[in-house]
C-alpha cells in the first residue's frame, strides 16, 4: 500500500488518529516521524465525520511541505458511524486550500484520498468547487 501512496523511505512523515495496526497494514518504509508543527512530506488523517475532518485538516494541512502529500482516510460504506463520502472529502480539502487527486482503497475498512498543494498558475474546477492557486498568508513560505 506504501508504494501505491507513493510513501518513499527517510520522508518526513505523520500518521493523525489513526487507527491501531494500521501503520503496519500499510506496510510503510522507514521514515523519519515528526511531530505536530513540524513539516512533513507524507501525513495521513483519519477520520470518521465531515465535523472531525473540518476540525483537524487545517491544523494537519499546515504541515504539509511543498511537493508533499497528504492523504485522508475515511471508512467506507459508513462504516464506524462515519458521514463522509468522497464528495464531502473533497469539498473540506479544497476548503483547506489542497486539491485532490488519487482516490484508493487503503483497506476492508478505509478509503484513501491524496490531497497536494496546488500548482502555480492553475484553476482547480469540478463539481465540488473551484480553487485558484494562491499562497495562503499563514502558509510557510
Amino acid at each position: 500500500m506504501a508504494q501505491k501512496m507513493g510513501v518513499r523511505a527517510g520522508s518526513r512523515a505523520r500518521l493523525v488518529d489513526a487507527p491501531p495496526g494500521v501503520a503496519d497494514e500499510l506496510g510503510l518504509p522507514g521514515l523519519r516521524w515528526v511531530g505536530a508543527g513540524e513539516e512533513a512530506d507524507h501525513l495521513h488523517l483519519f477520520v470518521v465525520t465531515e465535523a472531525g475532518m473540518r476540525t483537524s485538516f487545517a491544523a494537519v494541512a499546515a504541515d504539509l511541505a511543498p511537493g508533499g502529500a497528504l492523504w485522508v482516510s475515511w471508512p467506507r460504506g459508513r462504516r464506524r458511524g462515519a458521514d463522509l463520502t468522497l464528495r464531502e472529502v473533497i469539498a473540506v480539502g479544497y476548503d483547506g486550500g489542497l486539491v485532490e487527486s488519487t482516490c484508493l482503497r487503503v483497506d476492508d475498512t478505509w478509503a484513501g484520498l491524496r490531497f497536494t498543494h496546488p500548482r502555480p498558475g492553475r484553476v482547480y474546477a469540478n463539481s465540488y468547487g473551484t480553487l485558484p492557486w494562491q499562497r495562503p498568508a499563514d502558509r510557510r513560505p
